[in-house]
């Protein structure tokens, strides 16, 4: 599973991976077989990470289908929401940054070559 922009500013742990899902599929519910196989978490460890986020209000049931229950992110918890705005300026700090650093690049190369006289241009 490739390592989102977050996981690798952030650490790639458990509760950051079920975050980083939970965000980013956050229009859709999901049982707890498929966000810890989508998330790349362990059932067991889930589980744990799990009665945490029922226990705040960080998770809400939306469905039963059968036996298993579907959940998604409680968007009416203000810590969720908080935790949803930070989750995405790290990432647009990331993303500018690396933005910024290409932009630099471009600027030298092209600063370099009109820098020096046209004699010396490979042209």
């Amino acid at each position: 599973m490739p390592k989102s922009v977050f996981l690798h500013e952030e650490g790639n742990t458990p509760k950051n991976r079920v975050w980083s899902f939970l965000i980013v599929h956050s229009e859709y519910d999901y049982s707890m077989k498929d966000i810890a196989r989508y998330s790349g978490v362990g059932y067991t460890t889930l589980k744990e990470i799990w009665k945490e986020f029922k226990g705040k209000k960080i998770v809400v049931q939306t469905r039963a289908v059968g036996k298993a229950k579907m959940y998604r992110l409680n968007l009416k918890n203000p810590v969720v929401n908080k935790f949803i705005d930070y989750y995405w300026a790290v990432v647009e700090s990331v993303v500018k940054r690396e933005n910024k650093f290409e932009e630099e690049e471009n600027v030298y190369h092209i600063s370099s070559s009109d820098a020096m006289p046209v004699s010396a241009r490979n042209t």
